[in-house]
């Protein structure tokens, strides 16, 4: 029984005015899973991932051709709300940007714009979130305290929240565990473990041996392309393309 899709990409190009970021990515992601997106500097990762909620639509001269499928609904249909797609899809980057506001706004930001007001629903939409983001148990007693105190690595989950806050199916994350010490690169990790029970997760990671750590499946990026892809066991302890070996084993990148 073949299993079931959320992202389907097919034939995809990106190029930012005449440069060609992406050739040909054809790729299918599962619900629930973690994939990892790994490959040196300059292989289209980033490209790709902001590709999957359109956030490239916002740089001037950018085009691309192929298709990336949400759940069988083409992304750039002329039916589909973009709004409604970046809270489907949500995104965090490499660097975390708390609001300067508390911990508590932070996390309420999203759906107060959404509407929500009741300061009940909201009270169980910033702890629900919190929890999902393994940071409530740090923050419950500091919620009305400015998110700028956190450390690096609850920053980072406060910005993982925020975006579950707006209720997404998958998250898009750019390498969230660069810059950040060992034990806060564990807890994003371990946070990630918890996550994919409810999401699809697409995931830049930090290194190759953090892909190796948390990802099911894994896809490895040279110069815009997709070398291979498959479950994470097979990329790395088995690679079919000697790049791949060469990658993974440190002989390049």
């Amino acid at each position: 029984m073949p299993r079931e899709t959320k992202i389907v990409i097919k034939d995809f190009n990106f190029y930012y005015q005449s440069s060609q970021a992406l050739r040909n990515i054809s790729l299918t992601i599962h619900p629930r899973e973690i994939f990892a997106i790994f490959g040196p500097a300059g292989s289209g990762k980033t490209t790709l991932l902001k590709s999957l909620n359109r956030l490239t639509d916002l740089i001037f001269g950018t085009r691309h051709t192929g298709t990336i499928f949400l759940d069988g609904a083409d992304i750039h249909g002329p039916q589909l709300s973009l709004t409604h797609l970046r809270r489907r899809i949500g995104m965090v980057f490499d660097l975390p940007t708390p609001l300067p506001l508390s911990v508590f706004d932070n996390v309420a930001y999203g759906p107060k714009l959404s509407g929500t007001t009741q300061k009940r629903r909201l009270a169980e939409i910033v702890e629900k979130a919190l929890r999902a983001a393994v940071l409530w148990e740090e923050v419950k007693d500091r919620l009305h305290t400015s998110a700028l105190r956190l450390s690096g690595g609850q920053q980072q989950r406060l910005c993982i929240a925020r975006i579950l806050a707006l209720e997404p199916e998958v998250l898009l994350l750019d390498n969230p565990c660069s810059g950040l010490d060992p034990i806060s690169t564990a807890s994003i990790e371990a946070t990630l473990g918890e996550l994919k029970k409810e999401y699809t997760i697409v995931l830049v990671p930090h290194t190759v041996q953090q892909a190796s750590r948390v990802a099911d499946r894994a896809g490895f990026f040279l110069n815009g392309e997709v070398v291979e892809e498959g479950p994470v066991y097979q990329v790395f302890a088995r690679p079919k393309d000697k790049r791949t070996e060469d990658y993974v084993t440190g002989k390049f990148g």
